[in-house]
């Protein structure tokens, strides 16, 4: 059965890991929305594994092929038709062997998989459960993104944190693009250089002792119009968190000044807003651009908890469903020492389906 994500858009996504393709289904876009297939590309890039020293070696094209929904327009452009767009991601690059299934990985969801579905659930790979599908969310929010960029709405995040070592923050308040144009020169998703070499060493620790770390990822809408959102459950909080908890590897969320509020008094907490005689701004936006669940025309800011990758080297302590009693395992195949680079445009792509959905509201 599927769970589409979004209220004006849909977003179904089917499939595994170890399956011959993924697909998914993107209806609710009003026709006309121009989409460069080359810049989609690039941006699917950033995502793709195997293409660096700090991902899995298993290499995927991710490259989507649209089956409906689209039309090719005289200037080479694809074209949203209105129709719900259907593409598919084939799956080149499998090693099924690596897989058993009678031992529930610990962090992964073999064990609820099992329980809840049975013993022909597919788990190879993290079956339907894998970080694989993110690629088909970066599909429907590459689209989202060029999308938003027409109405002057852009979306940047970087690797906040990985394994204790901290990048510079994005600036709260700043509507610009700057920092954006920054981070899409950069190799490694970090404002900072230097920072970005230390989380590569963290990195490449961690997979040398068999191991994995995580991280923090900090992401910032500019240009978002205010009046997006809804008090309670339609809040703008709401839609990206219901969007970014599609991503498996996700642990928490939090936006503006986040949980760090709890340690402050509401005169520190509080935003005091001025004006330059025609816009009203704040000085620090600890509310992450967004007051009673809608904007009001500062950047939206929030930040989200990426876990270590739960697959590792080292012998780990689990189960054997069959026996029923206790066992060790020891992971074998090719897996990210930290998810954490790949999964940025993965929480960009999720904000953007997040901020498209809204603003049909509008």
């Amino acid at each position: 059965m599927p769970h589409p994500y979004g209220n004006n858009i849909k977003l179904d996504i089917r499939g595994g890991s170890h399956d011959p393709e993924i697909s998914m289904t993107l209806s609710g876009l009003p026709a006309g929305i121009a989409v460069d297939t080359d810049v989609l590309q690039t941006f699917m890039a950033r995502r793709a594994p195997g293409q660096n020293a700090w991902s899995t070696p298993r290499k995927e094209a991710d490259q989507p092929h649209f089956k409906s929904g689209m039309i090719k327009g005289e200037d080479g452009l694809l074209y949203t038709d209105g129709s719900p767009i259907e593409a598919v991601i084939y799956n080149t690059n499998t090693r099924s062997q690596d897989y058993a299934f009678d031992v529930p990985r610990p962090g992964h969801a073999d064990l609820a998989a099992r329980l809840k579905y049975g013993e022909a659930v597919d788990l190879r790979g993290g079956g339907h459960f894998s970080g694989r599908l993110t690629a088909l969310m970066c599909t429907a929010g590459g689209i989202c993104l060029q999308h938003l960029a027409t109405k002057g709405i852009r979306i940047g995040a970087h690797a906040l944190c990985i394994g204790g070592v901290y990048d510079a923050p994005l600036h709260p308040t700043d509507n610009g693009f700057t920092d954006f144009d920054h981070l899409a020169q950069r190799d490694f998703p970090t404002l900072d250089y230097s920072s970005g070499e230390r989380m590569k060493a963290v990195i490449a620790e961690a997979r040398a002792d068999g191991d994995s770390v995580g991280g923090l990822i900090e992401c910032r809408v500019s240009g978002a119009p205010a009046g997006l959102g809804e008090h309670m459950f339609r809040s703008v909080e709401s839609a990206i968190s219901e969007a970014v908890w599609g991503i498996p590897a996700v642990k928490g969320i939090s936006f503006g000044a986040g949980f760090d509020v709890a340690n402050m008094r509401g005169s520190e907490n509080n935003d005091h807003f001025y004006t330059n005689g025609s816009s009203i701004y704040t000085a620090n936006n600890r509310a992450g651009g967004i007051l009673g669940g809608m904007t009001y025309g500062e950047p939206i800011l929030f930040t989200v908890a990426i876990k270590p990758t739960p697959s590792i080297a080292k012998e780990q302590k689990s189960i054997s469903f069959s026996r029923m009693e206790n066992t060790t395992l020891k992971i074998e195949g090719r897996h990210d020492p930290c998810i954490v680079p790949r999964a940025v445009p993965v929480v960009e792509a999720a904000a953007a389906l997040a901020v498209t959905d809204l603003l049909l509201d509008l």
